[in-house]
């Protein structure tokens, strides 16, 4: 199933779950850590620019704080959200049950997944050619990391894909690859060192 926005979950095993159900962009919070990153809430609002974002956290406390967080940082049209059933029990991978003592989003049946997101879907996924990401040794070899003047052209960078400044190589290309294709990217760098080169001329 393909949606029509991304999601928005609180943790990997989340995203594994909702992976095995759609075929689009699926962000984490990594729990609480999105309060200290702001790298994360800017990747989120680029995504939510278009058609906005879906927020699918656990039916607990955190999950409620999670929320309002994401919230308050976007246009309040921009944020779709969705609520998972409150079930008692424990994921299987867990030892012992959560602080609240409920299932969590890996801990739903697919079924009821599907049936939350369905009313955004736009299609189903269909064969195609795997995405090739940037890679490390693309940003070594474009001059944005490794290299003397790397981190400005970083800035450069972000600012074209309206990502803040200041970002670590890693924070950047993982942000590239979920907003930009290869293409998209290349283009990007190749009109940064242009202007560059006009401004040095």
């Amino acid at each position: 199933m393909v949606l029509d926005r991304p999601v928005v979950v609180e943790g990997k095993y989340d995203k594994i779950k909702l992976s095995s159900i759609i075929s689009s962009t699926v962000i984490t919070t990594e729990g609480f850590a999105i309060f200290n990153s702001r790298e994360k809430l800017a990747l989120i609002r680029r995504l939510a620019k278009k058609n906005g974002i879906i927020v699918l956290t656990d039916s607990d406390g955190a999950g409620g704080v999670i929320r309002s967080h994401i919230t308050s940082a976007l246009p309040r049209d921009k944020v779709t959200h969705l609520y998972i059933p409150r079930i008692k029990g424990k994921e299987r991978r867990k030892t012992s049950p959560s602080k609240a003592g409920v299932l969590g989003v890996e801990g739903i049946e697919a079924a009821k997944l599907r049936e939350l997101l369905a009313p955004f879907a736009v299609g189903t996924a269909q064969p195609e050619a795997v995405k090739k990401p940037v890679t490390k040794a693309d940003f070594y070899a474009d001059g944005l990391s490794g290299v003397g003047g790397a981190e400005k052209m970083r800035d450069a960078l972000a600012e074209r894909f309206s990502l803040p400044p200041g970002m670590t190589p890693n924070a950047l290309l993982s942000a590239i690859n979920v907003i930009a294709t290869r293409d998209e990217y290349a283009a990007a760098v190749a009109a940064i060192k242009s202007e560059n080169k006009g401004n040095t001329d």
